[in-house]
């Protein structure tokens, strides 16, 4: 097990009206809030009215800013930049999924810093941030309290990332209810992105991790048996409460102690998404298993482990890349199985641009990305060959 630190500052308000306390919660941070969604969906569901009932009955002022989109743009991220500083607001809320609050992330390191926000985006250390506070609506992108946030640049199309403890948000707010109403594609990409975050920890070369193994284990098995109840039934709070939780575990830190992730698959559908603006989730559910093909011979052992603890598959000793192989296809099965798609071409995407996705990847073919396998230009691309078959 590797060295490491832990930690994680985020409150989690969770269960049913839960989003009733906003106002609350945000009063002890600011009187004046930037009030950042999506959307019109919020406002239709009635969850906007909510949320503003709550912040105006403790007296908090907001100036709103809609609009973001899957894939937050850096432009509408500079328009919140300005809006704050414009109006004194010294705290960002973010009422929506992955991309609301990533977005709501970013405005609040560019806010006190003087220079460009990308620049965050291009490995500049954050060294101030305003608060941000969250109400989720799409369990997926597990940004409520991670400290990452990703952002896509206009201007060429790059998708990039940044982390900082500085933006985890003060408080989260996780009312299953919310979840109610997504689409079932939208669920099933979610699912994609939550499990996507576990398994970028689970695949490491690192010995000796049993607990965070085990954890890992546990949170991808909790997804497997209740994203199906969720499609079945979209009413059941107890299949959209655990997922949800589970959407949190995955990403807030605690299964990537003591070992080395990996992140590679992540890098690579940053690229297809930055381009095409496809789903993450469902850039994720093509990328993943195209990326433990090329992979797994690297560590046949981990792969048979996660064939048989996730999936249970039986274990042939004769021949282990059997087993590991199967419980790759276990894994595109059931992404089959909530509606996902598995290859670049459901995905409706040609192979016309992989050569520059894998160039943006590997910043011109100068460095790699993962650590299970580090992975040059050609290893992308190569990946992007099997994700296109």
């Amino acid at each position: 097990m590797e060295n490491f630190e832990f930690y994680s500052p985020t409150r989690i308000v969770f269960g049913k009206d839960t989003e009733n306390q906003v106002g609350l919660l945000t009063k002890s941070y600011s009187k004046k809030v930037l009030l950042h969604y999506g959307g019109s969906s919020i406002k239709k569901s009635g969850l906007y009215d909510r949320v503003v009932k709550s912040l105006r009955d403790e007296g908090i002022e907001f100036v709103e800013l809609g609009g973001v989109v899957p894939n937050p743009r850096l432009s509408l991220v500079k328009e919140g930049i300005k809006l704050c500083r414009d109006n004194g607001l010294n705290f960002v809320l973010a009422v929506g999924g992955g991309s609301v609050i990533d977005s709501a992330k970013a405005i609040a390191i560019g806010v006190p810093y003087e220079g460009d926000v990308w620049d965050f985006f291009n490995g500049r250390q954050v060294e101030k941030a305003l608060p941000v506070g969250v109400v989720l609506t799409i369990p997926a992108a597990g940004s409520e309290a991670s400290p990452n946030s990703v952002i896509t640049n206009e201007d060429g199309w790059y998708k990039r990332g940044m982390g900082s403890d500085l933006v985890r948000p003060v408080y989260s707010i996780l009312n299953p209810v919310l979840t109610y109403t997504l689409p079932d594609y939208q669920t099933a990409c979610g699912a994609a992105d939550i499990m996507a975050h576990i398994m970028e920890r689970y695949f490491t070369n690192t010995k000796n991790v049993d607990l965070t193994d085990r954890l890992c284990e546990a949170t991808l098995k909790t997804m497997i048996r209740n994203v199906p109840l969720a499609l079945e039934n979209p009413n059941d709070y107890n299949a959209r409460a655990e997922i949800m939780w589970a959407g949190k575990v995955a990403h807030f830190g605690l299964l990537g102690t003591g070992r080395v992730q990996d992140w590679a698959s992540h890098d690579i559908e940053h690229e297809i998404s930055g381009i095409y603006d496809v789903a993450h989730g469902a850039g994720l559910a093509v990328v993943f298993p195209a990326w433990m093909k090329y992979v797994y011979k690297e560590n046949v052992e981990r792969f048979v482990q996660f064939a048989s603890r996730v999936w249970n598959v039986d274990v042939c000793f004769e021949d282990q890349e059997k087993t590991a192989l199967e419980g790759i296809k276990k894994l595109e099965d059931f992404f089959r199985r909530i509606g996902l798609p598995v290859t670049m071409k459901e995905l409706g995407i040609t192979d016309d641009r992989m050569e520059e996705m894998a160039s943006k990847c590997t910043r011109g073919g100068t460095s790699t990305v993962g650590n299970f396998k580090k992975l040059a230009k050609n290893d992308v691309y190569n990946i992007l060959r099997i994700a296109n078959t």
